[in-house]
């Protein structure tokens, strides 16, 4: 029998594993029939961490989906096949989920017996969901937390998950933990990014960039090329003077309002003149659909809880965040240990070689505030980045073999969806992201 290529696919938060079945599909049209291979490609689709179970936190999920990996190996063998190669990719939350998951095999070793391939992510919220300058913004950061668990906290950043209080979402993109470490053995790393339209994952945190260049496409002259072969992934892209730029000609009032549609799901929008009837009843249907949809959150946050608290009191196992408790405690150990030693503690200097001492004496409070009343007011569409956010970027773009492709959706609501063509059987239209999932499948390396 022929060693197996290990690949595991990782939906996201509110997934299941039919919403990669499109792209399981394609991965095994493009190399699971390959004649003159003696690898063979064999497609996981974890299924233990679905549904309500996304709430439960990235930590939880990829505890759950290393343990998959870990069962399947065992009936591969004992079947008779080695697994001697081992890929994953990861979908939204999935991507995160797949980023511990590693760490966690790679703390048992796991990668010493095994070769780590291909390491891939589409529409990731690499360094969580940031804040935007809106009040749509704002209210998603209050809520979501609160209404998404373990799953929310994390995505928002407000969690304390280490023991020195630090985000998840900071610990996975640390140098110095073995999230990152692991991450960087796989020789093969591409990540997929909605470049506009994709209200879930806003390009710059799926793309792991400070600044979005796509924000205002239509009016700050950017140049776009598109891949012949890939429909809608970006080939290259170049910013063009302002004095260049081009803009959409308006559209009549008419014509509009005939293409409006209700902020609805797909498969309760109508075309005109139906649209007009959908638009009478929104003051009825939106606040009905948005207290449905608090009450269903809350509740399901609630399980999760209770969930966590069970999981937490039955986990006999040593997790790697304790391990990891345990590494902080010595660092900060070590730390105090030099505090405390006058012999090693460096000597206080400027911070700026040459800079003017009395610039030293002028209160922190007032240079805050000129600073702040200097501070030009963001664009809506440029995120309002934490430090540790900011590190976050920093630290990933530093990884040599990572890759970043593009997709560029016009027209549609919501990318999210269309860039994994989650369900095409009943939404048409997230066919228009195959061109994505055919670009990943020809890059990924058997």
């Amino acid at each position: 029998m022929p060693d197996v290529h290990l690949l595991v696919l990782i939906h996201g938060m509110w997934g299941n594993p039919s919403h990669l079945g499109h792209a399981k599909k394609i991965i095994r049209e493009v190399k699971g029939e390959a004649e003159d291979s003696d690898i063979k490609l064999e497609v996981l689709v974890a299924e233990t961490n679905k549904d309500e179970s996304t709430y439960d936190g990235i930590d939880w999920g990829g505890e759950r989906v290393a343990e998959e990996i870990r069962q399947k190996i065992t009936d591969l063998e004992k079947e008779g096949q080695k697994v001697i190669r081992f890929s994953v990719t990861g979908y939204s939350l999935g991507g995160l989920i797949a980023r511990y998951a590693i760490g966690i095999l790679h703390q048992s070793k796991f990668f010493e017996t095994v070769q780590p391939v291909n390491f891939n992510t589409i529409a990731t919220p690499h360094i969580g969901i940031p804040r935007f300058p809106s009040t749509f913004s704002s209210i998603s950061s209050f809520l979501g937390p609160k209404l998404l668990s373990r799953s929310g906290e994390q995505f928002f950043c407000v969690d304390k998950w280490s023991p020195r209080g630090r985000p998840l979402i900071e610990v996975l993109a640390d140098p110095d933990r073995i999230f990152y470490q692991s991450l960087l053995l796989f020789p093969n790393i591409r990540i997929y990014a909605n470049a506009i339209n994709d209200l879930t994952v806003p390009y710059v945190t799926s793309c792991i960039s400070a600044e979005d260049p796509f924000g205002e496409y239509e009016k700050n002259g950017i140049k776009i090329d598109f891949h012949e072969k890939y429909k809608n992934v970006i080939e290259s892209y170049s910013a063009l003077p302002l004095s260049s730029a081009t803009t959409k000609e308006p559209q009549g009032w008419f014509e509009s309002f005939r293409k409006m549609r209700p902020p609805l799901p797909p498969r309760f929008q109508a075309e005109f003149p139906l649209n007009l009837a959908v638009y009478t009843l929104l003051p009825i249907l939106f606040p009905t659909f948005i207290c449905l949809a608090l009450i269903r959150l809350s509740f399901q946050s609630h399980q999760s809880r209770g969930r966590l608290r069970n999981l937490e009191a039955q986990s006999t196992r040593e997790r790697l965040v304790h391990i990891i408790g345990k590494l902080e405690s010595e660092l900060e150990s070590a730390a105090v240990d030099i505090y405390d030693d006058p012999a090693g503690t460096p000597t206080a200097t400027s911070p700026i070689p040459g800079a003017d001492p009395a610039d030293e004496t002028v209160p922190a409070e007032s240079a805050k505030k000129k600073e702040k009343k200097s501070r030009p007011k963001p664009p809506p569409y440029q995120p309002l980045l934490t430090p540790g956010q900011l590190q976050c970027i920093e630290n990933l773009n530093k990884i040599p073999q990572l890759k970043k492709e593009r997709a560029f959706f016009e027209g549609v609501r919501n990318s999210h969806a269309v860039i994994v063509c989650r369900d095409p059987k009943m939404f048409k239209h997230h066919l228009e992201g195959e061109g994505v999932l055919r670009h990943w499948a020809d890059h990924f390396e058997l």
